[in-house]
């Protein structure tokens, strides 16, 4: 009988068996005594074992006949050929690191792209769309166990959505892995799926799915045009973490989702690096927007904002104009009027033309002028208020001293600072509506879910040339994510142990991170990094200096915690995470943690002639405005302002809040994981 040849979705999924059983392999492997050794350009490479001499050992590599002596302790055993390309690693008969890499990569050279390692699922990014997300391996992998079918991500999300059902136990989906790796990739297959499986419009002929998952599969590309841009490592990485919680009733079907959004990376609307681009929706909508409405959102050709730095960046195999058609749809479909698209739209526009706004120096005087207004007027007129009272709210806001509201006139690098921060709040308020609206969207059945399934879609660790307050926040994330797995994976592992009746101490290999978590989130005796950061920002004249100060004399003999070598940089401090040693540079730290608003500017947006404008800014009374800022520069002031401390809270508390409920939710779920790798930086 003939076999028949493997289909091309086939051939990304199934391992030639005829190629594993080869008895040649087998005695070649037996022979020649192979094993690995290090290599610097691979890692490891083979090599087969010529003699041994005590602690010595002369090989002969396989690659080019070599010969060298190695230390016993540098060689790693290599696995027999019958393991090539094993679907589970856990099946390795020795199991190093030189032969989970070895696997991992065989694999990814046969087009394998995910592999099970154990209760996890590694999964390397092929930088190229595979045909194994059809309907038809949809269907493959319903209702299977996972030793069954070859291992996928639909695998991992059918056997959380059964194990749902089973045991009635709420399941969490971890995506980790650093920039590029294929988080959000693998996070859109999960729903994909789920919308498929769990859909309520089963059963009827077609297979077709329902509003709702329509709505589902149509909230990520809204949230990607507004949060995700070209960076160096990822043409379309998100610049914000997000817990999609989807909900379903007894019988399985879904009911309603609900998106929760973790740190935006703000900075973005208004600078970025060399080649990287800004949030994609301000490039689509240059390059897409038509006519009438081109004239009514008063764009300009890419060149003229100076807040896209690079002009337009272009991406490989992408059409910005096709993009904002498809944005627009998404949009409709989640049911956003037409008015409602053109309002975002106008806050986009403002977002840029705020960066056109220049303000002089005056020769012999502190204070700064707006020779010319054009761009301030066209602000105004996107937003509803009168230009006349925005420069003077821009130039000479009124402040609060002590009991008098005095006019005060700002420098040059203040106004600077006010249009800069401006347009990051602007731009971070219409990212929350626009989610709170998608959320409204996907929870309009109010039917009651009885589980739910949630998948974590967030930025892994983050070692940069330059690491500010916002890789601080991501690492402490991974942390907490890290010491989940770590726990969730040894409690498992162990139990099994019992099981099978072996002697064992229990260890909790979670707790190997708790140093440095503490280090990061402690509230006090002594307090950690962000209790220092809030403390500081409280006491007039602190500067990031003295909070790196402070921060060396309270937590200096951490074991965690290193300070800079170079005695010139006195804003640098270093913590040993996990993944390694991490150097920030604390700059801005301050001003990051308040975020410091000009008052009289969000004043006047709250009562625009705009309904929507109104809306994004109802609540202005949480803004730390220019009074407190005074105060904090203020020598002065007799102690730290005790009254505003009440009712405000700094972006550090706000993130290790969201944090801590987060992490909750999670352990009180069936945690999955799922990792993904970068297999080189050309993407290619």
């Amino acid at each position: 009988m003939s076999k028949k040849a493997p289909t091309e979705d086939e051939k990304f999924l199934f391992v030639d068996k005829d190629l594993l059983n080869s008895p040649m392999a087998q005695a070649d492997w037996s022979a020649k005594k192979l094993v690995w050794v290090p290599s610097e350009k691979h890692g490891f490479e083979a090599a087969s074992i010529k003699e041994e001499h005590g602690d010595e050992v002369l090989v002969e590599l396989a690659d080019n006949g070599k010969k060298v002596t190695l230390n016993k302790d540098d060689i790693q055993k290599m696995n027999p050929p019958k393991f090539s390309k094993v679907e589970d690693m856990a099946e390795l008969t020795c199991l190093n690191e030189a032969s989970v890499l070895h696997n991992l990569r065989e694999r990814y050279y046969s087009g394998l792209i995910y592999t099970y390692s154990g209760l996890f699922c590694v999964v390397v990014n092929p930088y190229k769309m595979l045909p194994i997300y059809s309907e038809k391996i949809i269907e493959m992998y319903k209702g299977k166990k996972r030793h069954e079918v070859p291992p996928h991500i639909y695998s991992i999300a059918d056997n959380a959505y059964r194990n749902m059902m089973q045991d009635r136990e709420d399941q969490s989906i971890l995506c980790t892995g650093e920039s590029g790796a294929g988080k959000t990739e693998n996070t859109k297959k999960v729903i994909q799926y789920l919308a498929m499986v769990a859909s309520s419009h089963k059963g009827k002929k077609d297979s077709s799915i329902g509003e709702l998952e329509k709505q589902l599969l149509q909230a990520n590309p809204i949230l990607e045009a507004f949060g995700n841009a070209k960076t160096i490592k990822n043409d379309n990485s998100s610049r914000f973490g997000k817990f999609i919680r989807i909900n379903f009733d007894v019988t399985g079907y879904i009911v309603g989702a609900n998106i929760e959004t973790y740190l935006l990376e703000k900075s973005r609307c208004i600078r970025q690096a060399k080649t990287e681009r800004a949030f994609h929706i301000f490039y689509y909508m240059i390059a897409g927007a038509r006519d009438k409405l081109r004239e009514e959102l008063l764009l300009e050709p890419f060149s003229n904002y100076r807040f896209l730095s690079d002009g337009h960046v272009q991406i490989t195999g992408q059409q910005d104009d096709e993009l904002y058609d498809e944005t627009m749809e998404a949009m409709n479909i989640m049911g956003f009027s037409e008015e409602e698209r053109n309002d975002i739209l106008k806050v986009c526009s403002t977002v840029m033309q705020l960066g056109n706004i220049e303000f002089k120096k005056e020769r012999n005087q502190e204070q700064a002028t707006m020779p010319d207004n054009t761009a301030a007027q066209k602000v105004c007129h996107l937003q509803g208020i009168n230009v006349t009272d925005f420069t003077r709210a821009i130039l000479t806001p009124r402040i609060k001293v002590g009991r008098e509201m005095v006019q005060k006139a700002q420098t040059k690098e203040q106004a600077d600072f006010a249009i800069e921060a401006l347009a990051k709040a602007i731009f971070e308020r219409l990212f929350r509506w626009i989610l709170s609206r998608v959320n409204k969207a996907l929870d309009k059945t109010k039917r009651q879910g009885a589980s739910f399934l949630g998948i974590l879609d967030i930025a892994g660790f983050e070692i940069f040339e330059d690491n500010s307050f916002e890789q601080l926040c991501i690492n402490y994330t991974n942390e907490k994510l890290q010491q989940l797995f770590n726990h969730t994976m040894f409690i498992l592992e162990q139990e099994e142990y019992q099981r099978e009746g072996i002697e064992w101490n229990f260890i909790d290999f979670g707790l190997d991170l708790q140093p440095c978590i503490e280090l990061i989130e402690r509230p006090n005796n002594p307090p950690g990094i962000l209790a220092l950061l809030d403390e500081e920002c409280w006491f007039p004249k602190a500067t990031d200096v003295s909070f790196v100060e402070k921060l060396i004399n309270t937590q200096g003999n951490h074991i965690k915690f290193a300070k800079s070598k170079q005695l010139k940089d006195k804003t640098e401090f270093s913590l040993l995470h996990y993944a390694g040693k991490v150097d920030y540079n604390a700059t801005a730290w301050l001003t990051k943690n308040m975020d410091p608003l000009n008052d009289n500017v969000t004043t006047l947006l709250s009562n625009s002639s705009s309904q929507f404008v109104q809306d994004l800014w109802k609540d202005t009374d949480r803004v730390v405005g220019l009074d407190t800022l005074a105060k904090m520069s203020d020598t002065s002031m007799p102690s730290a302002s005790k009254t505003k401390k009440g009712m405000f809270r700094t972006v550090g508390q706000l993130y290790k809040e969201s944090l801590a409920k987060l992490m909750t939710t999670l352990h009180n779920t069936q945690p999955n994981f799922v990792r993904c790798i970068i297999p080189n930086h050309e993407k290619r």
